[in-house]
């Protein structure tokens, strides 16, 4: 299968993962202030697993970032890729 070609704007995917940790400690803040139980479960679930979601991408992509900076040739890893598995992109 081909990768795909559409990518999102540069200051959009930089930003999801503080999107995803604001909506998330939203839907807590709110589940947290709601008197019903289950509307609480139903803001809280989701919500938490929205902020876990945005310090897994915050992490990663840091991880990543710091691991290029190590090499000569920051894209070797690509080039690599590419010259292993040739069909993918």
């Amino acid at each position: 299968m081909a990768a795909s070609t559409h990518r999102l704007a540069r200051p959009l995917y930089e930003g999801l993962p503080w999107l995803y940790l604001l909506l998330g400690a939203a839907a807590l803040a709110g589940s947290y202030l709601t008197a019903s139980s289950r509307l609480s479960v139903v803001l809280g679930l989701p919500g938490l697993l929205a902020v876990l979601a945005g310090i897994v991408l915050v992490l990663r992509r840091g991880g990543y970032r710091r691991m290029r900076t190590q090499y000569d040739h920051p894209d070797a890893l690509a080039d690599r890729a590419r010259d292993d598995f040739p069909g993918a992109q």
